[in-house]
């Protein structure tokens, strides 16, 4: 991996983990010697070469806004750069996943060696209102043998130019356990649910939960096999449909598991788990990314 101000945690043979500046991306995540995460190997080709958000930390929000228009925010409607069919995705077209953070930032935290990213998101950006300061850990080690990732995130609203404002953060890392194949074929993958929020065919929820997910097993835990191109999937699937239970800072909460993926040939298994009330998952469809060439030459 290349980049002057790039960040190692945990570097061995076996387990690593690279984060950088743009985006405060993850980079690398190797487990028993693989990279499990979709990257490019120099950090120059991450501003360079078009790429569906590679690893990087999405920001001011996630996800598509409906028309660019936050309303009834501080009893105005705000105007949002759209960037996604008239919509606002992942904070429009230079949100925070395209921009360079502060850091990393070596610390200790909890016990865990770990990096500190920082972004001051200024008034106005994007179109979105009041001065917010983002802030991300990333610690990692070995726990029973296992290699792990923690993520934490952070939103203050530092500014004074308006009361409330919207945030929601996420990571858009890619996973491939199948490695050394391009694909995801033969992956096992179980989620903890099978309630998904309803989309119209611009992407944006409709307010409708349904129970079960059309192309997967109707109950949660039930493993179900991936292919290279099925099931298609990318959608919001929900943990928790009370949102008056939702505390704005779910970190108190306990870590709940999300997903479990495992593919039998290379052995390497990913289990996700988070404080927070729903997740996407996202298959891969429309990934499609150039061929690009490192400075050593090499695609």
């Amino acid at each position: 991996m290349s980049s002057a101000s790039a960040a190692k945690v945990v570097d061995t043979a076996e387990s690593a983990f690279t984060f950088l500046p743009r985006g405060a991306l993850i980079q690398e995540f190797k487990v028993a010697g693989h990279n499990i995460v979709q990257n490019f190997p120099e950090a120059r080709l991450y501003s360079s070469v078009s790429h569906p958000y590679f690893g990087e930390t999405i920001g001011r929000t996630t996800n598509r806004i409906k028309d660019a228009k936050i309303h009834n925010l501080n009893g105005k409607t705000y105007e949002l750069t759209a960037n996604n069919n008239g919509n606002a995705l992942h904070g429009g077209p230079t949100g925070w996943g395209k921009r360079e953070w502060d850091g990393p930032k070596p610390l200790n935290r909890g016990g865990r060696e770990g990096v500190e990213f920082r972004y001051l998101s200024k008034d106005g950006e994007e179109g979105y209102p009041g001065t917010v300061e983002a802030r991300v850990w990333y610690t990692a080690g070995m726990e029973e043998g296992k290699t792990v990732l923690q993520v934490e995130y952070e939103a203050e609203l530092v500014g004074d130019e308006c009361e409330e404002t919207v945030v929601g953060m996420t990571n858009h890392s890619y996973f491939n356990l199948n490695l050394p194949s391009p694909t995801i074929a033969d992956t096992t993958a179980t989620l903890g649910t099978t309630a998904h929020l309803e989309i119209d065919p611009s992407g944006i929820p409709t307010g409708t939960i349904h129970p079960t997910y059309p192309s997967i097993p109707s109950q949660p835990h039930t493993p179900f096999t991936l292919t290279a191109d099925s099931p298609d999937i990318d959608d919001c699937f929900i943990m928790n449909p009370d949102p008056t239970s939702i505390p704005l800072d779910t970190r108190p909460l306990p870590m709940r598991t999300l997903a479990t993926l495992y593919h039998p040939a290379t052995g390497l298994h990913l289990e996700v788990e988070s404080t927070e009330p729903a997740f996407q998952f996202y298959t891969g469809k429309f990934i499609d990314v150039p061929d690009c060439e490192t400075s050593w030459g090499e695609k």
